[in-house]
């Protein structure tokens, strides 16, 4: 059976550069475990390594979390179900808000639980995903104010998911612009300005985020050690975090063009071939992971001399040439992933998870403990 391993080792190395980048700025920062699809094995490394808070977009997952570890701060990241309201005050300590009549619900939820419930308004700042309107922001935030049981710990916003707008020094600014303006007219202090995710690092860097800016949420970058807005590698991070192992379970050499009247594929498509193909052959091999566990086009073998032909919804189709390599069957191939590859591969169930322990240098857990809207 295929599986998918995480390295302890170079997950923590990536925590650590990410945790002294922000410590350097006197920046919070809370990590977003949604990747991990709230597999249990997973989410155990990583609140073995960090006291910080966890973000997440599935309720599910908070309480995968919340049982693991009661004592971690969880952070609901999208605008939360009306109908959820119950559980969001119960799973998550932290959620973030774009609609009052969902804040009403969780303000009659927090007062039949006996508990505050911390929120952060998500403000709309171009990408046009979730956020409230700016024009609208005094009207919304003087009614939330009125909401028992609920405590506005900071202002957000959301870039670049799905128009693929980037976030800015201007926009960061006109963020910390409303907390300021907000504050002036209701005098109630709002600590927080959630404005940094994966893709402002690379501004963080350059020293291109405004001081007001003290939060934020990351997960790509810490998983990956990619600079989501160059689409790059930040120097000095581990890419490979995650691996996919696969098992050889045929091995022959083969024509490279098939023979018979051609229709269509199972997603759809005609493959087109080269005649200059014909009467050449190639070793090839097929590996025990398919369409139903990943996306073929997120993943690289990382023997070198290996591409991949295609996929069926069980099986994946490589190209060995000469098979140089001597790789035979029941040999395990590995392959390097992107985000996408990894959410289909956690998402599978037919995909085994695994765990490389930590060194024996390596102490996962220090005695840091996090910020951010826990300790509000």
């Amino acid at each position: 059976m295929s599986y998918i391993s995480l390295n302890s080792d170079k997950l923590f190395h990536n925590f650590n550069f990410l945790d002294a980048l922000f410590s350097q700025h006197q920046i919070d920062w809370a990590i977003v475990g949604k990747l991990l699809c709230g597999n249990a094995t997973f989410l155990k490394v990583l609140l073995d390594m960090t006291d910080k808070e966890i973000c997440d977009s599935r309720l599910s997952n908070l309480k995968t979390i919340k049982k693991i570890s009661p004592e971690t701060n969880t952070i609901y990241i999208k605008p939360p179900a009306k109908r959820l309201a119950r559980s969001i005050v119960r799973f998550a300590d932290v959620s973030f808000n774009t609609e009052l009549q969902t804040l009403k619900a969780l303000s009659e939820q927090a007062v039949i639980q006996e508990k505050t419930h911390r929120v952060v308004l998500m403000l709309e700042m171009g990408e046009l995903r979730e956020g409230i309107m700016l024009k609208d922001l005094m009207d919304f935030y003087a009614r939330v104010l009125e909401l028992p049981n609920i405590e506005i710990v900071g202002l957000g916003t959301n870039l670049c998911c799905l128009n693929g707008i980037l976030p800015d020094e201007d926009k960061l600014k006109t963020l910390a612009w409303c907390r300021n303006i907000l504050e002036d007219q209701f005098g109630h202090k709002i600590p927080y300005i959630s404005g940094g995710s994966s893709v402002t690092l690379p501004l963080l860097i350059r020293d291109e985020v405004p001081t007001a800016i003290n939060h934020f949420r990351i997960g790509e970058t810490l998983f990956f050690g990619t600079d989501v807005y160059a689409d790059k590698l930040i120097p000095g991070m581990h890419q490979d975090v995650f691996t996919l192992h696969a098992e050889v379970i045929e091995l022959s050499e083969k024509p490279l063009l098939p023979t018979g009247t051609a229709g269509t594929n199972l997603t759809g498509e005609t493959p087109e071939f080269s005649e200059e193909d014909r009467n050449r052959s190639s070793v090839r091999a097929i590996v025990d992971v398919g369409l139903l566990d990943t996306d073929y086009n997120n993943i690289i073998p990382t023997q070198p001399g290996i591409s991949i032909i295609g996929a069926s919804s069980d099986m994946l189709i490589l190209d060995l040439n000469d098979n140089p390599g001597g790789i035979k069957v029941g040999d395990t191939l590995e392959f390097s992933m992107n985000y996408m590859a990894v959410l289909r591969a956690m998402n599978s169930d037919y995909v085994d998870k695994s765990v490389i322990p930590p060194s024996a240098a390596s102490d996962l857990k220090d005695s840091r403990k996090s910020g951010g809207f826990s300790y509000i």
